[in-house]
């Protein structure tokens, strides 16, 4: 495993604790398993075989294997000790080769133009500083290199449903910083030196809001508070969301963006 410099700010703290909790609900039966989001974001892309890929707040691994299985050379990073165990434990069960980096997503403790292939998937709403992540991607990337970044999103122009998920999900996790738009993601890539290619939002249906509660170990005392901010949730909230009851159970839709550039 390298090892980086972990003085971490209150943010990353609290994302640091809380995936070292609850790394072991990240594995091969979450959401984040099916993967078929990251083949679609490098569709018409030519993966070189043995190419150095890193992915950066890897979670429980998934798109460290994929890389891995599509021939790269890859370093799942993350600031989480446990999620990286996590994850050396699930390539070895797969027969893939990973190696593993203990630092946050705002500092690298990786050499210049290092990679061409550089990602990050549904973790860079817990990041306290995005400019500082955007700048570190463009530093390691090779001249041409390609950065996937896949996360929950709201549309551009709807303040009111920001405001408002933003509230639903730091009560939830409180690890939680915030979701972009679109138009953000895009002028900060851009002001990283990154030339964006490809940026789509599509619907994702979320599993029920229990499960999410339980995933996040989210107490009691917050998951009332979730559930009277579903039941009087604004208007705008309700149809970006898609919000409704299926069951029983409390479904939602998130918009994730997938974005897709190269170093320019």
């Amino acid at each position: 495993m390298i090892a980086g410099i972990m003085q971490l700010d209150s943010q990353q703290a609290s994302a640091k604790d809380q995936f070292d909790r609850m790394s072991a609900n990240y594995g091969r039966t979450h959401i984040l398993a099916d993967t078929s989001d990251v083949a679609r974001a490098f569709e018409g892309v030519r993966i070189a075989p043995g190419c150095a890929a890193l992915d950066v707040a890897c979670g429980g691994g998934h798109t460290a294997l994929w890389l891995a299985r599509a021939g790269c050379r890859v370093v799942a990073a993350d600031l989480s000790e446990k999620m990286l165990e996590a994850t050396a434990a699930l390539a070895r069960e797969n027969g893939l080769d990973v190696e593993t980096a203990c630092h946050p997503a705002e500092r690298f403790p990786h050499p210049d133009a290092g990679f061409l292939i550089v990602t990050c998937r549904v973790a860079a709403h817990h990041f306290s500083d995005a400019t500082a992540f955007l700048a570190e991607v463009r530093r390691v990337l090779e001249p041409g290199g390609i950065f996937v970044l896949i996360d929950g999103s709201i549309p551009d122009g709807e303040p009111v449903a920001a405001e408002w998920i933003h509230e639903v999900e730091k009560l939830r996790d409180p690890s939680h910083g915030r979701f972009r738009t679109p138009g953000e993601w895009s002028a900060l890539a851009a002001g990283a030196g990154l030339i964006v290619e490809k940026i789509r939002m599509d619907p994702l249906e979320q599993p029920d809001l229990e499960w999410y509660f339980q995933t996040a170990n989210t107490p009691a005392a917050n998951r009332a508070r979730v559930l009277e901010l579903v039941e009087s949730a604004p208007e705008a909230a309700r149809r970006v969301f898609q919000i409704a009851r299926k069951d029983g159970r409390i479904t939602w839709w998130w918009p994730r963006l997938t974005l897709r550039a190269r170093a320019g």
